[in-house]
């Protein structure tokens, strides 16, 4: 109520009410009070109409859009990038130096990433093999509490046009390499976020009633399409916090990126189309930050991308252009390094992860104990080339 009233000094508890029954506020009770998500403000600048004495800027789309019409002309879009990310074990936190502490940083992982380089990185520093499901660069010491790494790699972001009589799959030129085939874990449900559920699979049939089992490209489509109509964006509490993610979401038409990249892959695999997640970084020339998006696959295509958050807010701005863009594609602002989701590390970690389904900041280990976000600070900064 306080951050909303410094900038709208009428909101009162009529406002408040209002708010939570169109649904535009989450909450909780904590011993026995009502309780907000801290960023909550964010989450409804996303909706001006809802919340008239709060500053919404409108998002300035303008570079976002040059690279799609880039992507379309061209057939893809190449960008050389390097990255530097510092994690650090909070000040509050005590090291000595017979302290143990392990670190793990997101490294780059998956089909169209290549010519990745280890720029420089703190003492000790182990990559993880680019097989690992989870790739990090990774420190297992005594004494630190500082831990960095920068790196460079290329990206692709290929182009195909999913709303065309007969879409032509990507070409994936050397050294890029189009990902391996589906596996049966591409079709299966994983405990205990992407579960078949009764209340699912009631979607499912709904939506895939018309279409034949063996057309999965009208199967994605028809998944992509639920998904980013009837799912708003709103930021979510930890995963950790969260029960059977994608049901929650197909029932409270509420999600963060990962959560809806989770409930379109399990619609995905419901109607038999393979689906795997895909997160790590969404870096822009001028900022980085966390995203998580999904891939399906769909036969003489291959591996395609769909990312629902996107989509979903393309949705919310009237671009129909830019919402059918993300479904197929992925803009080349992106450091892929996480191919599953509730993965292990590689080594794993032996405490409670801050994040035990997907690592986008980091994680940290201080003599067995697993550092929250509340004990670590991160620094991520990064530099493009366009190719």
């Amino acid at each position: 109520m306080g951050q909303i009233r410094a900038e709208w000094p009428e909101f009162g508890d009529a406002e408040l009410d209002a708010l939570i029954d169109r649904e535009r506020l989450d909450w909780r009770y904590v011993d026995g009070e009502q309780r907000f998500l801290q960023s909550c403000v964010e989450s409804l600048r996303l909706y001006p109409n809802d919340v008239p004495g709060l500053a919404c800027p409108p998002t300035d789309r303008a570079d976002q859009l040059a690279v799609l019409d880039e992507m379309r002309s061209k057939g893809y879009a190449e960008r050389r990038v390097r990255v530097r990310h510092t994690l650090s074990v909070g000040r509050d936190v005590d090291v000595d130096p017979e302290t143990h502490v392990m670190a793990w940083i997101p490294y780059p992982s998956g089909q169209q990433v290549a010519d990745i380089k280890l720029v420089e990185a703190s003492e000790g520093a182990q990559i993880a093999p680019a097989t690992a499901p989870q790739r990090t660069v990774h420190w297992d010491v005594q004494g630190e509490r500082s831990f960095f790494v920068e790196y460079e790699y290329t990206i692709r972001a290929p182009y195909v046009d999913l709303w065309a009589d007969n879409p032509v799959a990507p070409v994936w030129d050397a050294p890029f390499a189009p990902a391996p085939a589906p596996t049966p874990e591409d079709l299966a449900a994983e405990e205990p976020h992407l579960v078949f559920t009764p209340y699912l699979r009631s979607v499912a049939e709904r939506l895939y009633a018309d279409i034949p089992a063996e057309d999965m490209l009208e199967r994605a489509r028809a998944a992509y399409l639920w998904v980013t109509q009837n799912i708003d964006y709103r930021y979510q509490p930890a995963y950790v916090l969260l029960d059977s993610i994608a049901d929650s979401c197909a029932r409270s038409r509420r999600a963060d990126c990962g959560v809806f990249a989770c409930t379109f892959i399990t619609l995905c695999r419901l109607g038999g189309v393979p689906a795997r997640w895909q997160s790590g970084l969404y870096v822009k020339p001028d900022s980085v930050g966390c995203h998580d998006w999904a891939m399906f696959y769909i036969e003489g295509l291959g591996w395609l991308w769909g990312d629902c958050s996107f989509g979903s807010a393309a949705r919310r701005e009237g671009d129909d252009a830019r919402r059918h863009f993300y479904f197929g594609n992925l803009g080349p602002w992106r450091m892929p390094a996480n191919a599953r989701f509730f993965a292990p590390l590689t080594p794993a970690d032996p405490a409670l992860r801050d994040d035990p389904f997907d690592n986008q900041m980091g994680e940290l280990c201080v003599d067995g104990v697993g550092m929250t976000s509340y004990d670590r600070e991160a620094e991520i900064t990064a530099t493009m080339e366009t190719l």
